[in-house]
């Protein structure tokens, strides 16, 4: 079982690809390091693929801070769970029921006007997890470029204390305190620690 992540960048017309590029390069090459497991195509869009299947919702969130730094960008991501029947030379041209989910899942997100769906074989767990993800949608969705930031180097550096944090940014300790919790990232990852306990019990 894999997890596929597929995602394009809402609004990107609206802006020079230099001012949002390289922060979803790096988002996604952090995400994955194999250049082989990821790619960008059609100029705003992505696919990577994940061996660790637990790691597929922190991963998309840390991709979500990066592209809601930039403010009046955000991005749609669709996860799909399941096996991988081909394996191509690049992530694009592989297949299997975890890449036609995460298709099909971005395409619903379209239509629905949603960023975040996931979808695998499994209904219970899909409808579960959806509308987890529709309710803490309310607070990514509206995260400021402040916001983002902090969400960022929580998740970068989940060891770091806030006064060090504080220091890279160049804010008051107070202030990241404020911006984590005004950015709901305890209830994130709260709600990251149950999906890799019910990931585990799908394994």
């Amino acid at each position: 079982m894999i997890a596929v992540i597929t995602g394009d960048v809402v609004h990107s017309s609206r802006m020079k690809p230099e001012l949002w590029l390289e922060k979803l390069k790096t988002a996604i090459s952090d995400v994955q390091p194999d250049e082989a497991y990821r790619a960008i195509y059609r100029g705003d869009s992505f696919q990577l693929e994940l061996a660790d299947v637990k790691r597929a919702f922190e991963a998309v969130v840390f991709i979500k801070c990066h592209i809601k730094q930039i403010k009046g960008l955000d991005i749609r991501l669709a996860i799909g769970i399941g096996e991988k029947t081909f394996e191509g030379a690049k992530v694009t041209e592989s297949n299997g029921p975890a890449f036609r989910y995460s298709g099909e899942v971005l395409e619903q997100l379209k239509q629905r006007k949603l960023n975040l769906m996931i979808k695998t074989k499994y209904p219970e767990f899909d409808e579960e997890f959806n509308l987890y993800f529709k309710l803490i949608l309310i607070a990514m969705d509206n995260w400021t470029v402040n916001s983002a930031e902090v969400v960022k180097h929580f998740m970068k550096f989940p060891d770091m204390r806030q006064t060090d944090i504080a220091r890279l940014i160049g804010i008051s300790q107070n202030t990241v305190s404020e911006r984590r919790k005004r950015s709901y990232l305890d209830e994130i990852e709260a709600l990251n620690t149950m999906f890799k306990k019910k990931i585990i019990k799908l394994e």
